[in-house]
């Protein structure tokens, strides 16, 4: 039976965590994923008669291969990592550690997907089946409401690139008139500025508009729902969006609340956004993490030159 991890080596851990929610403002579920892996790590050290505060390089190489052995995806044996470095790397600028014994470790060779994205043409075709509903005066006035909703969503996270979470939690006071910025909470509690185009802004106002004529209740939520969070959920708008999907010929493998996210950044790479201002508007807190788009800059790059070099075309 494995041996529970010595308070000292629990205090450290503590301590890392610590620094991740104040500094970086890691949520519950980023703390916990944290705490998972540096519990494995704590274990496997005290098997072996170590702790955090004395592994060497090799006793964490040790660790690796023994992670290795237990065929975890190379995705999983990757975070451990990265878990392992930022701890060590922790401790040694809060000079609990003399060295950094981490510094030097190599992890397992991924390639990164790339994500997946709809070209322009899809998105047009995805939001002109939605108003058609809307508009449509042969529906039900319920049924019309749930296609301005639709319309309204998808307006609004091509608009601004939101992450479903922060979409669907969106408050009533963002369809305000004079709206042209969202204050939006992102992940950690970090709050950031998007702006907010006129499309987006229309919708809004569709689809207040309907919701009146039906006798809506006020609500705190621009998308209010009946159940327990008060809003409407992300199941329920990744739903509707397949399904609105397979009616403009776009498979459901293909198409998520995430996806138009993805389409948001990649177009606005592709027509010239400096990558940094994307990384801005997406709430990212590492550049590393928008890098995924940068197979859109390289695309862009190789046409202008195509296009632009005097020599290009002889």
């Amino acid at each position: 039976m494995a041996r529970q991890a010595k308070p000292s080596d629990d205090a450290l851990v503590a301590l890392f965590l610590d620094m991740l929610a104040a500094e970086r403002g890691a949520g519950a579920n980023t703390l916990s994923a944290y705490r998972g892996d540096l519990a494995d790590l704590c274990t496997y050290l005290h098997e072996h008669r170590r702790s955090l505060a004395n592994a060497s390089t090799d006793d964490l190489r040790g660790f690796l291969r023994h992670l290795a052995a237990r065929k975890l995806k190379p995705s999983s044996l990757a975070r451990r990592l990265s878990a392992v470095r930022q701890l060590y790397r922790f401790l040694y600028a809060e000079g609990k550690r003399g060295d950094d014994p981490a510094a030097v470790l190599e992890g397992p060779k991924r390639g990164r997907a790339l994500p997946k994205t709809l070209s322009i043409e899809e998105v047009d075709r995805l939001l002109a089946l939605a108003r058609k509903a809307m508009d449509d005066a042969e529906q039900s006035l319920p049924q019309r409401l749930r296609a301005a909703r639709l319309t309204c969503l998808l307006e609004t996270v091509y608009a601004t690139g939101l992450r479903v979470s922060e979409l669907v939690a969106l408050p009533s006071a963002a369809a305000r008139q004079a709206q042209t910025m969202l204050v939006v909470r992102g992940k950690g509690g970090k709050e950031r500025m998007v702006p907010l185009n006129n499309a987006a802004k229309r919708a809004m106002g569709d689809y207040l508009a309907l919701r009146e004529k039906l006798g809506g209740a006020a609500s705190k939520w621009l998308f209010p729902s009946f159940g327990a969070e008060g809003h409407l959920t992300r199941q329920h708008f990744a739903r509707e969006l397949k399904a609105l999907g397979a009616a403009c010929g776009i498979s459901a493998a293909r198409l998520s609340p995430h996806v138009l996210r993805h389409a948001f950044a990649s177009h606005l790479l592709h027509n010239g956004a400096d990558l940094r201002v994307v990384q801005t508007l997406l709430g990212h807190a590492d550049i590393s993490t928008t890098q995924i788009y940068t197979h859109v800059l390289e695309e862009r790059l190789k046409a202008l030159v195509r296009d632009l070099h005097p020599l290009a075309q002889k």
